[in-house]
């Protein structure tokens, strides 16, 4: 099943039903990070959703699933923290490397379409800064060149997915 469109995205931009960028449950999330922490070595919060990104690509967890999580598996002794430069950085416990042994091997896998909606995101992204950009302290012909531009494109995009 597809996005809203027919397209890999729904929801909020890969969050929602049938979209190829997964979710993962707060189980999932602590053996994903104890994971990147043994193979990554010490992280703070920020490198290790970086690290998440580039691995699983299109997957981009945010602070709010991250942080609570470093904050619980800090607690249980599955990983420690130190204050380095103004920042805590985690590091996997012998217990953090016990619970990945117990539970075998990753099941995180990429799902075909993930890596292609990662990248149109990345696409838009761009887009987006661009417009930003040429929105800022421009004439008001330039604007309306830049919004005739868009409309064009999405009009385009709504072609392509109707020929799908």
């Amino acid at each position: 099943m597809k996005g809203r469109f027919g397209f890999g995205f729904g929801g909020r931009w890969g969050m929602g039903p049938g979209c190829d960028t997964p979710r993962v449950r707060r189980g999932d999330m602590k053996l994903l990070l104890l994971e990147i922490l043994q193979k990554e070595g010490p992280r703070h919060g920020y490198n290790i959703i970086n690290d998440m990104e580039g691995r699983f690509r299109g997957y981009r967890p945010s602070p709010g699933s991250v942080y609570p999580t470093l904050q619980m598996l800090e607690e249980g002794g599955f990983v420690s923290s130190e204050q380095i430069e103004g920042k805590k950085v985690y590091t996997i416990t012998e217990a953090g490397r016990g619970m990945l042994a117990e539970r075998g091997a990753s099941n995180f896998e990429e799902t075909p379409g993930m890596k292609q909606a990662h990248e149109i995101r990345l696409s838009l992204k761009k887009l987006a800064g661009a417009v930003i950009d040429g929105g800022r302290g421009t004439d008001e012909e330039t604007l309306k060149r830049i919004g005739e531009i868009l409309d064009r494109a999405r009009k385009e995009v709504y072609s392509v997915l109707a020929e799908s």
